[in-house]
């Protein structure tokens, strides 16, 4: 499709996740089938816009007309990004690709709900002001051929990441925590699925305490202890028992229950915080015990995400594995950026779809087949 007679194309990606710690913006190169990250900023998200968002995704703050508001505003901000983005550093861009906001995702069918999922931010927009094709929408085909829509980067990753020499699982720690398991046998499928909740369930713990977005190098959740009731509660958590591939959200997660917790430990602040942070090393020790190292020996594990710079979680982590015969380590300990890597990986998808090659990971998603993901919009071209 697009690009075939271009030996180099650059594309922004941009990627806004479950955390809502911002907009991330990356431009990258791809040259002769590699591609090489250029440049990549942050742009917070105002509290106004991010309350909208969270209400949006709460059924009982929500409607239909919020919702189509919201995409709409989302997407102009998200168009306000690039264009600072573009002031900045003159990219010659070829294409954009957008995750979008996800408000809502349903990865299993109920008795009143059919499997779905939904991710705001109006691409026309991108397309209109920057004159460039602009995909987006990337989880829908997935699900229409089967699978749960996430996770999609899997299929980066094992472009990106695979060595011969070792077995790699590629932690991301966002809102939600997800793992990639990238063997060194390259005929093997790459294990990915959702590990259970991130940064989400701290951050939202420490806006309420502290009126603060996230607990900087982990120095709240240090100062704390277990709360051992409470942790037991929540390693008995049944999204723990259910097989691969599997995929949660906001919508399981929720704040709702952190809500609870924060009213309940009120008087506990620094130890809700610690035991917040713990099970969410926890679900990842977890997750690897039940489901990966049955399976495949581990080489390392690459921390990427906020949760990286959590010194008190990635310790926690360290500690958990401790008896396993394998590294922990960040992205940055390998040169790579641990912000940059979601918004790279969209970009990376997206130049996939405008070439018309598969881009998602049926292994990971539970999709019955390779399919390309992601809608085009086409681009505005002014008259001159």
């Amino acid at each position: 499709m697009l690009f075939h007679d271009k030996d180099t194309v650059i594309g922004l990606g941009i990627m806004s996740g479950t955390s809502l710690d911002g907009i991330d913006v990356a431009s990258v190169l791809f040259d002769k089938g590699r591609c090489t990250l250029r440049h990549f900023e942050s742009y917070p998200i105002d509290d106004d816009l991010k309350q909208k968002i969270l209400d949006a995704c709460n059924p009982e703050t929500s409607g239909v007309d919020t919702i189509c508001s919201l995409n709409f505003e989302l997407g102009k901000t998200i168009a306000q990004c690039v264009e600072t983005f573009q002031h900045t550093y003159h990219e010659p861009l070829d294409f954009i690709a957008t995750h979008g906001q996800t408000l809502y995702h349903i990865p299993s069918s109920t008795d009143h709900l059919v499997r779905s999922t939904l991710q705001i931010g109006e691409p026309s927009y991108l397309a209109y002001q920057f004159g460039v094709p602009v995909v987006s929408n990337f989880r829908v085909m997935d699900m229409v051929a089967g699978g749960e829509g996430a996770p999609l980067v899997p299929f980066t990753e094992k472009i990106l990441f695979y060595d011969e020499q070792v077995t790699t699982c590629i932690q991301n720690i966002g809102g939600i925590g997800n793992v990639s398991v990238i063997s060194k046998d390259k005929q093997k499928e790459v294990i990915a699925f959702d590990t259970g909740p991130g940064n989400m369930w701290m951050n939202a713990a420490m806006q309420a305490f502290y009126k603060k977005p996230y607990d900087k190098d982990g120095a709240i959740a240090q100062m704390g202890s277990e709360i051992p009731e409470l942790m037991q509660d929540l390693i008995c958590d049944p999204y723990f028992n259910i097989t691969p591939p599997k995929s949660t959200g906001r919508e399981y997660f929720s704040e709702a229950k952190v809500h609870a917790f924060c009213k309940r430990y009120c008087d506990r602040q620094e130890d809700l915080i610690h035991t917040l942070t713990k099970f969410t090393a926890y679900s990842i020790y977890r997750s690897y015990q039940d489901y990966i190292l049955p399976h495949e020996t581990i080489d390392r594990i690459v921390l990427c995400g906020g949760g990286a710079y959590n010194k008190t979680l990635v310790s926690m982590i360290q500690a958990y594995f401790k008896n396993n015969a394998l590294s922990v380590v960040t992205m940055e300990d390998l040169g790579y950026s641990s912000d940059a890597k979601e918004a790279l990986a969209f970009a990376l998808l997206g130049y996939n779809t405008l070439l018309g090659n598969v881009n998602n990971c049926p292994s990971a998603t539970g999709a019955k087949e390779q399919v390309i993901c992601g809608m085009i919009t086409p681009p505005h071209r002014r008259n001159t």
